[in-house]
């Protein structure tokens, strides 16, 4: 099979200006997914999808390829990412090169390491599985949560049994942390909802599981970095 890494990296983020480049203890965040996915080992390409010349250039200075950029229909706020793999797809077909397997790795999970990589491959070849996403334990309990009215009442904020039941008797509620998907390229093309039919969660500790979405984000990223630097 041939594998094929995708870390897509659009410019232009509301929340955080550029923040896929965005110095990260000492490199562009999306080098973190550039070098795990080198490390693993498992690819014959490491490819970003970016919709700029500048994060291309980044991206080939750490070792990615980026023969093309994105066309403008998968640049958008409202493109999804797998638009944007269908269109890497394309695009690389066009050029006589074929991948059976994609490996998605969102840069914004800087902590998750070339082990959880490989441990994801394994773990989708182990299942025979169509596609695996990663997931974590969520930090709090939904069952926790809920809307407010406008006078912030909480009368029926939760629910009377929920109220009574110590923590460590809840369900336990997992995330999806968006730091790995793996699926089979038939899959993607041919089904429309990609997480019904041989789909499986790969489970990640929160740790590795840090989403960049704020400035809050890289600072707890920075310190997991340094603490675990430290620790070695």
């Amino acid at each position: 099979m041939k594998n094929l890494a995708i870390i897509p990296a659009r410019s232009g983020s509301k929340g955080l200006k550029d923040k896929n480049i965005k110095n990260l203890a000492g490199k562009p965040l999306l080098a973190y997914a550039i070098n795990a996915a080198i490390d693993s080992g498992l690819y014959d390409t490491v490819h970003v999808s970016t919709d700029s010349e500048i994060y291309a250039d980044i991206a080939e200075k750490n070792g990615a390829d980026v023969p093309f950029l994105r066309n403008a229909e998968t640049a958008t706020d409202t493109s999804s990412t797998w638009d944007a793999v269908k269109y890497v797809l394309q695009e690389y077909e066009k050029q006589g090169k074929t991948f059976d397997v994609i490996t998605v790795l969102q840069p914004t999970s800087p902590l998750r390491t070339s082990r959880d990589i490989k441990n994801a491959y394994s773990f989708f070849c182990e299942k025979k599985a169509n596609m695996i996403s990663a997931v974590c334990e969520m930090e709090h309990s939904p069952l926790w949560s809920n809307t407010l009215p406008d006078d912030l009442s909480m009368s029926s904020f939760e629910d009377d049994e929920v109220a009574l039941l110590p923590r460590q008797s809840l369900p336990i509620y997992y995330r999806e942390n968006g730091a790995i998907y793996i699926i089979k390229k038939e899959h993607l093309f041919t089904e429309k909802n990609i997480y019904k039919k041989g789909c499986y969660a790969f489970i990640m500790d929160r740790l590795h599981s840090v989403d960049i979405d704020s400035e809050l984000d890289f600072i707890l990223a920075e310190s997991i970095i340094s603490y675990e630097k430290n620790r070695k």
